[in-house]
């Protein structure tokens, strides 16, 4: 059974920091690549950054230079370091792992997805 949990996350105040986590179960790790996502309340969810197989990594524009997605192939796990958090980046976010790197980043798709955690940025 393919599982992607989730930790890390919850509260902090704005210009704080936060690390993510989703660690992988039940299927091919090496063969997907992993996401980031955040939906924030009446809005689209939003991709934050994506990294392939080889470890290359895309970013949304405006997360860039806040956030910075990495991931332990020997712990099947991935991760989102989240630097000088803004008032605006409150949202639920969610890991997610598809086989095409192009179906994560352009079209925010993919084949499995965790459970989300809400992110909250007090001022």
């Amino acid at each position: 059974q393919v599982q992607l949990v989730e930790s890390g996350g919850g509260s902090v105040q704005a210009g704080g920091s936060l690390r993510r986590s989703c660690a992988a179960f039940g299927y091919a790790w090496s063969s997907y690549c992993m996401g980031w996502f955040r939906q924030a309340p009446g809005k689209e969810r939003d991709g934050v950054a994506a990294i392939d197989i080889a470890g290359n990594s895309n970013y949304t524009d405006s997360m860039k230079r806040r956030f910075t997605i990495s991931k332990d192939n020997a712990k099947n796990t991935l991760y989102l370091q989240m630097n000088s958090l803004k008032p605006e980046d409150p949202a639920m976010y969610y890991c997610a792992a598809d086989p095409s790197f192009k179906t994560v980043v352009a079209y925010g798709i993919a084949s499995y997805w965790g459970q989300g955690t809400q992110i909250t940025v007090s001022s």
